[in-house]
């Protein structure tokens, strides 16, 4: 799922990407596999949050990496449906 965010509010975007995926119930039920990309453009963040059931396909650092080569510079670049397309591209390609 891509959520974005008007405004963290405050809050970190961790805590609120661990809120969303838990909460909304990103992913199934009983496989805990949900992926979360979150967005807080007015604070410059980005987030993938992976569910306990794929990190083994995704992991927390190629979730950072995938942030760091395919969202960021186009993010940077203005391009912002550019970024959400090569992340969602990259994080599909891990866990397939």
């Amino acid at each position: 799922m891509v959520v974005t965010v008007p405004s963290l509010v405050g809050e970190s975007i961790e805590s609120l990407g661990l809120r969303l995926l838990n909460g909304w119930g990103i992913g199934r039920r009983f496989y805990d596999d949900g992926v979360l990309l979150l967005i807080a453009p007015n604070e410059r963040r980005a987030r993938i949050e992976v569910g306990f059931g794929l990190e083994n396909s995704l992991t927390d650092a190629e979730a950072v990496m995938i942030l760091h080569r395919d969202v960021i510079p186009r993010f940077r670049a203005g391009d912002w449906n550019g970024g959400i397309d090569a992340a969602v591209t990259s994080i599909l390609r891990e866990i397939s």
